[in-house]
Parts: C-alpha cells; sequence; structure tokens
C-alpha cells in the first residue's frame, strides 16, 4: 500500500508541477498592445529616497503591452524594491501567433526567448518589441495588483524610467532605449499605475 500511495504522491507532484510549469498557448486574435512604449524626457521629478536608496527619475514612461513571463523575486539584491520583473511584447510580440511560437524563461533578472526551426518573428523585432521589465512599484496599492499579473494579461503602466544608488556603491539604470539587447538593457521601471486584464 505505501508503493501505491508513493506512486501516486509522485503523480501528483508531476502534475502540480506541470500545471505551474505550463503555458497555455495565446487565443487573441489582432494585435492587443499596437503602440510603442511611451518615453518623455521632461517634467521629471527631483531624486526620492525609498528603502535606504536614492531613486532618480530618467524619463517619463508608458507602456501597454502583453505579459510573456513573469518572475518573482525574494531574496535578491533589488527584492525589496522591485518583488517582479515582467517581460512584456507590444506590437508584433503581442500577435498571438507569434508568441506561442516562441518560448520565453526568467532568471537572475534576465528574460530570454527560444524557438525551434524557423523563427515566427525577424529576430530584430523581437528583440525592438520586447523587453525584460524590472518593476518598482510606487505604493501598496501598486504592488497588490503587480503580484497579481498573469502571464498574458495585458497590462497598462505608467511612471518613470530610474535610476537606483545605494549608498555603498550599489546603481542599478534602467535602459533607455528599447533597442539594446543583452546586460544593462533592461528597464527599470518605477511604476505609479498599472491596469490589467486578461486576454
Amino acid at each position: 500500500m505505501s508503493g501505491v500511495k508513493k506512486l501516486l504522491a509522485l503523480a501528483l507532484l508531476v502534475a502540480a508541477g506541470w500545471l505551474y510549469w505550463h503555458q497555455p498557448a495565446a487565443t487573441w486574435r489582432g494585435m492587443p498592445a499596437a503602440q510603442d512604449p511611451v518615453q518623455l524626457a521632461s517634467g521629471l521629478p527631483k531624486p526620492f529616497q525609498v528603502e535606504g536608496y536614492t531613486i532618480t527619475p530618467l524619463a517619463r514612461y508608458a507602456v501597454t503591452a502583453v505579459v510573456l513571463s513573469r518572475d518573482r523575486y525574494r531574496n535578491d539584491r533589488g527584492a525589496a524594491l522591485a518583488p517582479v520583473d515582467l517581460a512584456l511584447g507590444w506590437g508584433p510580440m503581442s500577435v498571438a501567433s507569434v508568441i506561442n511560437g516562441l518560448s520565453f524563461s526568467q532568471s537572475g533578472r534576465w528574460y530570454e526567448y527560444r524557438w525551434s526551426g524557423e523563427p515566427p518573428l525577424d529576430p530584430g523585432l523581437i528583440a525592438t518589441h520586447s523587453a525584460n521589465t524590472h518593476c518598482l512599484p510606487a505604493d501598496a496599492e501598486v504592488r497588490r495588483r503587480l503580484l497579481e499579473v498573469k502571464n498574458h494579461e495585458l497590462v497598462t503602466m505608467e511612471g518613470y524610467l530610474v535610476e537606483v544608488n545605494g549608498s555603498d556603491g550599489y546603481r542599478w539604470r534602467s535602459s533607455l532605449t528599447r533597442d539594446d539587447t543583452g546586460a544593462g538593457a533592461c528597464e527599470v521601471f518605477w511604476i505609479t499605475s498599472l491596469d490589467s486584464r486578461p486576454l
């Protein structure tokens, strides 16, 4: 009987793991996030202090995008400020058939995508129409909404791209362009408003 129980427990673990990691196919029509993010350098507030860090706004930023992947952070240096990273796609990277032709992963504050065979979209367009975004909620309500965001939801967020500085020399600076890749290419986003909805 104990052997049967062990097999049942293993089967339940496998099923739970599959449900946790399996990404259902995107099924919506059209391009729900047709516009590129909007970035403006004017009207920026002065640097401010949060959790012992100096936050310096670099640009106003607004984005509507599909959540391609999300990762929750609790233990790294940035977790107190940025509990979640969202990999976001807009324009052609918000089209369901393109998303279904790619696999996404996040780890260690990095975002990666892969495909089998021919890419579903020109790789240059994949790079310029998606981004890993370090999400810094400005208040408790934004944090609550951020923690509830799920894959394949459409999110609209506003706030500032920022640089974060610690008294010990720690520095976390946002990218200010959408066409960079690799180290330093992520957006460090101080989010003042966030709305999301399923597609």
